[in-house]
């Protein structure tokens, strides 16, 4: 029985791991539980699962917890994600944290050669080569629970790395794709209404605005080690294929499934085995038609920006990521429009010097200066 401690356990990702490990009883132990200010939920978490350490982000929450859960150590702040992505005594850490909180604790996972199973990609973006190269020295394995990744994974299994000509990415263009919409009059409420997957409202938005492939083409750049050239996207309203590894020969593998992220979570977790889940199964002859389209650069300019920071290298990806974070945040509350997060990241990306990204400390000083730089646009588009 490995291990498990999971960070980010109220969000989208951590209840569906949760949900996989009950599915798989008996195959993993909870360890340990990471959570926001979700406090009601991850005490339910912890009476059925029965972690032994448990971690929240305020202090506050953790003396009341400690006051309630005698028997547990209970942690707080990004101290504790560390403390329990590095305990000796886990096998396996999920990071399902949102944001750049989440790269610390992938750091220390990857430092104590942990398998990292993550949905954090804002980790990779920001520190890839760092992560990736230190995952070499210490062993660590960092696996993908993201549809996308975990599709590119499963799918380059059947050829050497050698024969791979690209890898293509599949999007589902998200609420807005062929509809003619008023981008600056879009709400909140309507950028939320994703057409096939549940997710959290970061990531939603995200998809929206198709920030989140720009994400993914520079996470799948250090994941696999392949030249950003060679890293395309292809729209696919279905999300039935997930993603496509193309060989030299011109063959094209796809991994293809019922849009659902337990897949991607159990095969992470139970690699390199494959149990039943309790996802249903994929009847393509339900499915009308499958269709794929190539991007609209001008309808999706977040689309160039990995290659565009990708090329200028440093901290760049880092300084693209914390623009978005603050963007996003400030169109939930509904500070900017819609099509002012893609102005405001692409102003810091010209704005905002990279800086080489050889330690931890500048990336997270990037991050800051990028996240202070994004506050003072924001503020300038609310004073009008």
């Amino acid at each position: 029985m490995k291990n498990i401690a999971l960070l980010g356990s109220t969000g989208s990702i951590g209840t569906q791991t949760l949900d996989v490990v009950s599915h798989l009883e008996g195959f993993f132990k909870i360890r340990s539980l990471a959570a926001g200010k979700n406090i009601a939920l991850l005490s339910e978490q912890a009476e059925k699962f029965s972690p032994e350490r448990i971690s929240v982000a305020d202090e506050k929450d953790a003396k009341m917890l400690r006051k309630k859960f005698l028997d547990v150590e209970i942690f707080s702040g990004e101290e504790g994600l560390c403390k329990l992505a590095s305990d000796d005594d886990v096998d396996i850490v999920v990071n399902a944290v949102v944001g750049a909180a989440g790269l610390v604790p992938s750091l220390c996972a990857i430092e104590k050669g942990k398998r990292l199973c993550t949905a954090n990609k804002e980790s990779l973006v920001m520190a890839g080569e760092l992560l990736t190269s230190l995952a070499r020295k210490t062993g660590a394995e960092i696996f993908p629970i993201d549809s996308e990744h975990s599709a590119l994974w499963q799918a380059m299994l059947s050829g050497e790395k050698s024969e791979i000509k690209r890898l293509i990415l599949t999007a589902s263009g998200g609420p807005f794709f062929k509809k003619n919409v008023d981008f600056e009059k879009i709400t909140p409420q309507d950028a939320l209404k994703h057409p096939n997957w549940s997710m959290g409202k970061k990531i939603t938005i995200d998809s929206a605005t198709m920030m989140n492939k720009t994400l993914e083409i520079i996470e799948a750049h250090w994941l696999f080690n392949i030249p950003p050239e060679k890293i395309d996207v292809l729209i696919h309203p279905q999300s039935i294929v997930h993603s496509i590894v193309e060989f030299v020969d011109g063959s094209q593998i796809a991994q293809m499934s019922i849009p659902d992220m337990r897949l991607p979570i159990q095969y992470a977790l139970t690699y390199p085995r494959r149990y039943p889940s309790s996802v249903g199964t994929l009847e393509l002859w339900r499915n009308a038609k499958l269709e794929f389209f190539k991007p609209d650069m001008e309808e999706f300019p977040a689309l160039k920006l990995a290659y565009r920071v990708l090329k200028l290298g440093g901290t760049a990806p880092a300084i693209l990521n914390a623009a978005n974070e603050v963007a996003v945040s400030a169109f939930l509350e509904e500070k900017i429009a819609f099509n002012h997060i893609f102005k405001i990241v692409e102003s810091a990306i010209e704005d905002v010097k990279p800086e080489p990204a050889d330690s931890i400390e500048k990336i997270l000083m990037a991050n800051e200066v990028a996240k202070k730089y994004a506050l003072e646009k924001i503020m300038s588009v609310e004073q009008g």
